[in-house]
């Protein structure tokens, strides 16, 4: 329409759409929300409002999503179980969910159960979008803040030999990753999976295109040795079409004190929780379990992205 104004929203959607450049930018924010956390939080945005819809559970992203608003002076609206507890369960679409709580809001944080639900709520959204994970797709989030725990672990992004353990190919939070370490040099990323759950062919080909070095390798011991990082994930029992094909899977790579002596002392364990059992308790001990570690950056992360959202 002749002299509209044209809005441009800054969403988070997916782990592709950062270049290197970009993710600099991020983490030097996310080093300066550290400091407003340690200096016991700030109300530059207190006069903004989040919506978090959540169709699917969580208790890290959610929580560190509402902390993160918290810390910046903002208010916090929403569910933890959207699918109950929202219009949905009348019938009504994703796409009127969003253009009614864009109403309300000034930022939409969501996870839902079906792959690409983010982009379309961002077809429609009238505040920015955020991808807190859609079904088996993305988590680019969590891919965000593992990627800032390897530079502030490791020191580097660059010249890394990465395992990636367990389920991959319901895998959101591998699939983000394996993505944004396409913008780095030198990276060798060892996929290691039980047959039913192996890296699916778009990450692959993403990866071939980017022209990243990978293999699928199922000796776990044999690629520990060489890793700089161990990124263990859990089998998804609630992505299984069946408990046989799950059984398959769980249990067959776990990390204990047995594996960690075969690794470098200089690697790192990481891990996006929650966790049922493929990595040992034993192993929280070890300075190299950074898994812990690895979710505090999180808040840190999702303060930076919220503040990239709403000074676009």
């Amino acid at each position: 329409m002749k002299g509209e104004t044209i809005v441009l929203l800054y969403h988070v959607l997916g782990a592709k759409q950062f270049t290197r450049p970009e993710l600099d930018e991020i983490f030097v924010k996310t080093k300066e929300m550290e400091r407003v956390v340690a200096e016991g939080g700030s109300d530059r945005y207190s006069n903004k409002v989040m919506t978090t819809l959540f169709f699917e559970p969580s208790t890290r992203t959610r929580l560190s999503f509402e902390s993160a608003m918290s810390r910046l002076g903002g208010k916090v609206i929403g569910t933890e179980n959207a699918a109950q507890f929202s219009s949905t369960i009348k019938g009504e679409t994703l796409e009127d969910t969003i253009r009614v709580v864009s109403s309300y809001s000034d930022v939409i944080v969501i996870r839902h159960t079906d792959i690409g639900a983010a982009e379309r709520a961002a077809a429609v959204a009238t505040v920015p979008i955020i991808n807190a994970g859609d079904g088996a797709g993305e988590h680019p989030t969590q891919s965000l803040l593992d990627l800032y725990t390897i530079k502030k672990e490791l020191g580097r992004l660059d010249d890394l030999h990465i395992v990636m353990i367990g389920d991959l190919a319901n895998g959101r939070t591998v699939h983000s990753l394996s993505y944004l370490l396409a913008n780095y040099n030198k990276i060798h990323i060892s996929f290691t999976a039980p047959e039913n759950v192996q890296i699916p062919t778009y990450v692959k080909k993403y990866l071939d295109e980017k022209r990243v070095s990978y293999e699928e390798e199922h000796d776990l011991e044999k690629v520990a040795k060489t890793a700089d990082v161990l990124y263990q994930t859990r089998i998804q029992k609630e992505r299984f079409t069946s408990l046989d094909e799950y059984e398959k899977a769980c249990g067959k790579y776990i990390i204990d004190n047995a594996l960690l002596s075969v690794m470098k002392k200089d690697s790192i364990v990481l891990h996006p929780l929650p966790r049922a059992g493929e990595i040992a308790v034993e192993v929280d001990h070890d300075p190299r379990a950074a898994y812990f570690r690895q979710a505090e950056n999180g808040l840190f992360v999702r303060m930076a992205l919220i503040d990239k959202c709403f000074s676009m």
